[in-house]
């Protein structure tokens, strides 16, 4: 099985692509329980709401890992729920670091801000440029400080999926785990 991570800031696409790379490929797409949550709790989250939110997203992931599809895309995994917490109430549950180093993934596909225009869809809250572009550079840090696969993907949305399907493809097509830079 390879696990593909698309990550990064709100509105770049990480949803969208995800279920294109599962068109294209198969395998199975986990999203974003946070969406889930706000829809069920129907309010905003606080700090109180970051463990049980980033639980029913581990739950989420482990029951795809088990079905071993020969892909998997998550839409996001507990690094967005590292940053937004960090961002929306500056603290963090310890835990949620050492329990996403435990997990192996094959390749995050980092999503810049950049060339595609923010979309207000009721749960996002960063419509400025300036905002989701420190969001991606805490993402590219944390990817790098700890060493993970990754690749940057930009451009308009035409690029951004052909990108996406390459490197999907050479991943599967290769025997042994990728390491991927920025290019």
């Amino acid at each position: 099985m390879k696990v593909v991570v698309l990550t990064g800031p709100e509105s770049s696409g990480k949803t969208f692509l995800a279920e294109r790379l599962q068109r294209r490929f198969g395998g199975l797409v986990v999203g974003e329980y946070v969406r889930h949550f706000i829809d069920h709790e129907q309010r905003d989250t606080c700090l109180a709401d970051i463990p049980v939110i980033a639980r029913g997203q581990l739950e989420w992931e482990d029951s795809a890992r088990a079905r071993a599809p020969e892909l998997l895309i998550l839409d996001t995994h507990l690094l967005s729920n590292i940053l937004w917490s960090q961002t929306l109430f500056g603290d963090c549950p310890d835990w949620l670091e050492a329990a996403l180093l435990q997990r192996h993934y094959d390749l995050h596909l980092l999503l810049s801000p950049s060339g595609v225009e923010w979309e207000d869809d009721g749960q996002r809250c960063q419509p400025e440029l300036a905002d989701r572009l420190r969001f991606h550079q805490q993402c590219r840090d944390w990817l790098a400080r700890h060493g993970q696969a990754w690749l940057e993907i930009g451009g308009d949305w035409h690029e951004r999926e052909a990108r996406l399907e390459e490197q999907v493809s050479r991943l599967l097509g290769s025997s042994s785990t990728l390491t991927v830079r920025p290019t």
